[in-house]
């Protein structure tokens, strides 16, 4: 089983890569899974790079939602995939998550999809979900990978082997930023602001319009007594980046600080590993997650001049496919699939709309 080092070191990297079957035809399938904080996507690919069949669910964080919600999810979203496939034959099947990112983490993962080797396999790689994104962006053998969607992480990977990872598992590790800590932050300030303790904003009105109330005290009371879900804070992760563009000074101030830890992370990850220190060796630093993939001028103005200014190197890379793209990209090339296939792959991702929770296709 891959995917099993330490987070937080740099060490050896974990992919394992199994060799081509030596009875493999184009009927067989190899099976990409990635899951994030907000959806999970399955695929089925033939060996040609045929998109076979594609299922999405809810996320799959199981550090945020743990394995007793987790693994019912994959397990249902892998099953309307596998219903469709006819007797075809899994030859590889890639895991991708969102919250494996300590050891630990990483062997109960292990432990919780095990059952899958009874209806075509268990996986043969299970790491966490910026491995996707990585190899969706780039194939640099010194790269790194960071993501700003529900939550944010990072990690970095060298040509010998070497990562460097953070544990990110929230405030105790250190972390700052992501949609639901944004969002958080714009009711915080807007709270502060409608109540006298905090400067004047634009969120004060913006936030409770956008969750159908006239004040944030009332978003405030809602949320606390149950009468709207705590999880629609996330959701004001969009607003916020709205009442920044429009030039809000504290809106803004957030804006700019989660571009600040974006090029932290980024360049520590690299440092770790002594990448990025030169412009005349440079190194992608594939970016990703909804967050990154919308594209606010602010946020990317300032991760493209924190990243120039303190890694020479660095050549922001943004990724706004699914990184499901990446995980089947893994899955066909460790089973010997060559660039027509892959090339056949990515554009039947690209290609694709990604806004239902799709049956297999026919």
């Amino acid at each position: 089983m891959g995917g099993l080092s330490g987070a937080g070191e740099a060490g050896t990297a974990s992919a394992s890569r199994p060799a081509p079957p030596s009875t493999a035809d184009l009927s067989d399938v190899v099976l990409a899974v990635d899951g994030g904080g907000s959806k999970t996507d399955v695929m089925a690919i033939a060996l040609d790079g045929t998109l076979v069949g594609h299922a999405r669910g809810p996320g799959s964080n199981p550090q945020t939602r743990g394995w007793h919600v987790t693994g019912p999810i994959l397990d249902d979203v892998r099953a309307r995939v596998l219903r469709g496939l006819g007797g075809r034959r899994i030859v590889t099947t890639h895991v991708y998550l969102a919250g494996l990112d300590l050891h630990d983490e990483l062997v109960a993962a292990e432990a919780a999809l095990r059952h899958w080797d009874e209806d075509g396999g268990a996986p043969d790689v299970l790491d966490n979900d910026l491995f996707a994104l990585l190899r969706a962006g780039t194939l640099s053998p010194d790269a790194a990978a960071l993501v700003c969607g529900t939550g944010i992480n990072a990690l970095a990977v060298r040509a010998d082997g070497a990562t460097a990872r953070f544990p990110a598992i929230g405030d105790i590790s250190g972390d700052w930023g992501g949609g639901a800590y944004l969002g958080n932050r714009a009711l915080w300030h807007a709270a502060r602001a409608e109540d006298g303790r905090g400067p004047a904003t634009g969120l004060t009105q913006a936030v409770p319009a956008s969750l159908g109330y006239d004040t944030v005290r009332e978003v405030t009371e809602a949320i606390h007594f149950g009468r709207l879900e705590h999880q629609a804070v996330g959701r004001l992760s969009p607003v916020l980046f709205q009442v920044a563009q429009a030039g809000d000074p504290v809106a803004r101030s957030v804006v700019e600080r989660q571009a600040e830890e974006i090029v932290l992370m980024a360049s520590v990850a690299l440092e770790r590993l002594g990448l990025g220190g030169s412009a005349a060796s440079p190194v992608p630093v594939v970016l990703g997650g909804g967050v990154l993939a919308a594209r606010h001028p602010l946020l990317v103005d300032g991760v493209v001049d924190g990243l120039a200014e303190r890694v020479p190197g660095a050549v922001p890379t943004w990724v706004t496919a699914p990184p499901v793209l990446g995980a089947g990209l893994a899955a066909l090339e460790s089973v010997g699939a060559g660039a027509a296939a892959l090339d056949r792959y990515r554009e039947a991702v690209l290609g694709r709309s990604f806004a239902s929770t799709a049956a297999p296709i026919r």
